[in-house]
């Protein structure tokens, strides 16, 4: 009965841990079967119309990074905010199952720099800015002033001529 009792505890913990791992959801922030073209399409016709640019967060559901940076965005307001007055969002898939090689072709390679990568696209699809996410990062994690920063350099409204005069 001794040797019994370590035996089942083992199997407790064992069957406990399997549970909680059968348990977790997996992350579809990124769909790899989009047409992440038609997707980008719509988005830079959007953003015409609205004056705004289009942000495309290029990643995969396989990425932590990717998916803290959307959690961090998503849970605070004046990010969230700031993101939605201001630009049209794509997510863009980058995975084994689809790696959207010809439009990363067309923007320059981002992923050269990890993932996620921020392209800011204007209101005719044209990139005018490609964003290392490491730059982005402080301490453990991305960093909310270093993100305000970017999205408001990369706005519409910031690159008018008329808002640089010195």
């Amino acid at each position: 009965m001794k040797r019994l009792i370590p035996i089942l505890f083992t199997l407790f913990v064992a069957s406990a841990g399997f549970a909680q791992t059968a348990t977790k959801t997996a992350v579809h922030l990124y769909n790899p079967q989009a047409n992440a073209q038609a997707d980008i399409d719509a988005a830079v016709a959007k953003a015409k119309a609205a004056k705004k640019h289009v942000f495309v967060q290029v990643g995969g559901n396989w990425c932590i990074w990717c998916i803290r940076f959307h959690d961090l965005v998503d849970s605070t307001p004046e990010l969230k905010d700031l993101l939605n007055k201001n630009y049209e969002t794509v997510l863009l898939n980058w995975s084994p199952e689809n790696k959207n090689e010809a439009i990363l072709k067309k923007f320059n390679y981002p992923g050269r720099f990890g993932f996620p990568v921020f392209l800011i696209l204007d209101g005719d699809g044209k990139l005018i800015h490609t964003q290392n996410s490491a730059y982005l990062e402080e301490g453990n994690g991305h960093s909310v002033k270093k993100i305000t920063e970017f999205l408001k350099n990369w706005n519409y409204a910031a690159l008018q001529p008329e808002n640089n005069k010195y």
